[in-house]
């Protein structure tokens, strides 16, 4: 990867375009209700701040399909960020045009200015060349810090670099491209790789592209049950993509299939709703009117043992239905695991936005190695793709770097 850093560049008294990822969850009220997205990026904004940087801060928010909704604009993100950096950020409701380009001139060395929602206007999600030559006369130098919209051929995050041609990576997409790249080009053995989540549709790639470097891949969640009926058991009630029987029936006879690691129990109940606390049963005993729910404690044992060994574990996804108090006894418990090969020594790398809220609820978010910020950028870049937002830095003059 051929992309500038963060500190070739000479950014004083410079314009910087900085798209960041503040694509956070809002409560009820209107404020932000989690902010590590934000806080993620600020050792990238508060660098450029102490090198006398003018910043133009630019990010999208939800889905408002190209229509201006007060209900997902970047106000509240204004407020926060303005806690976090100790000093005021401007705002532009404008997101181009003479308001933005007025704006963005007007600022000093060290003074922030943060665009409304850039998906307000319908031009950025469809990379339109207008919009990404508008989005370019902000700034001087560009800087992509937005993992997580790496993935995305927008205007902000592909089209408007070829308008400047100074840019480079931010810390936090810096740390998430060494991360993600360690894993495919450079992991120690073992190396253990952990998926879970409701469906295989979404994993497939990553499967296929994981399955041939690691030494044990670990299907859990869901995904689990499509496999035992692949493998001709029957599942009761549980969730099976009927499609995708054939696909797993073909990684189980493949020449990797010794390295799969099916759940050997897993809890059963009623329904996913948790009303019922449900019970454990092997995996291939589950009753026709029960459906699976988590692993069991016979997997988590077996996983923790998996997990001993390694030097290299990647984790993505719940192992059950975690946002059910009763059925996250499994997950809850890979996160501690993970966390524990960490403390032995294992480099680790969790991704996914049930995995992370795991680690957030075992506590141990500072006993992994590297927390991805970017769930489908992540899986997309395991599944070898290339990430239009990375490419686009690609090219850039790297003499300092």
């Amino acid at each position: 990867m051929s992309f500038r850093t963060l500190r070739s560049l000479d950014v004083a008294g410079r314009r910087v375009f900085v798209r960041v990822d503040f694509n956070v969850p809002l409560a009820a009220d209107g404020s932000v209700s989690d902010a590590s997205r934000i806080e993620a990026t600020l050792p990238t904004l508060r660098y450029l701040l102490g090198k006398n940087a003018r910043l133009v801060i630019a990010s999208h928010l939800g889905r408002p399909k190209g229509k201006r909704d007060p209900k997902q604009s970047l106000k509240p993100v204004r407020e926060r960020l303005e806690r976090f950096l100790r000093q005021p950020v401007a705002f532009a409701e404008g997101i181009v045009g003479p308001e933005a380009e007025a704006a963005a001139s007007a600022l000093k060395d060290g003074e922030v200015l943060l665009l409304e929602n850039l998906r307000f206007d319908p031009r950025e999600e469809a990379n339109d060349p207008g919009l990404s030559e508008a989005l370019a006369r902000l700034a001087d130098v560009y800087v992509n810090d937005a993992f997580g919209a790496a993935h995305r051929a927008h205007a902000s995050t592909a089209g408007m670099t070829a308008h400047l041609p100074e840019r480079a990576a931010g810390f936090l997409m810096e740390k998430e491209l060494g991360a993600l790249g360690r894993l495919l080009g450079s992991a120690q053995a073992p190396f253990v790789a952990i998926l879970g989540g409701a469906k295989i549709s979404g994993k497939i790639d990553v499967l296929q592209n994981l399955l041939p470097r690691v030494d044990r891949l670990v299907v859990g969640g869901g995904m689990m049950f499509t496999f035992l009926r692949a493998k001709g058991i029957a599942t009761g009630g549980s969730l099976v993509e009927e499609d995708r029987i054939d696909m797993a029936r073909g990684l189980l006879a493949g020449p990797h299939a010794s390295k799969l690691f099916i759940p050997s129990d897993c809890r059963v109940a009623v329904d996913i709703g948790g009303s019922d606390p449900g019970r454990i049963v092997a995996s291939d005993a589950i009753p026709a009117d029960l459906a699976g729910v988590d692993i069991g404690p016979a997997s988590l044992d077996s996983i923790a043992a998996l997990l001993s060994e390694a030097r290299t574990v990647f984790w993505n996804g719940p192992m059950g239905v975690f946002e059910v108090p009763a059925y996250a006894e499994g997950t809850v418990g890979v996160a501690r695991e993970v966390a524990k090969a960490t403390k032995r020594g294992a480099f680790t790398v969790v991704g996914g936005g049930d995995s992370l809220a795991a680690i957030h609820q075992a506590g141990v978010e500072s006993q992994i190695t590297h927390c991805s910020t970017g769930g489908g950028a992540s899986l997309e870049f395991l599944e070898g793709r290339i990430l239009p937002g990375v490419a686009a830095l690609e090219g850039a003059a790297v003499a300092k770097a």
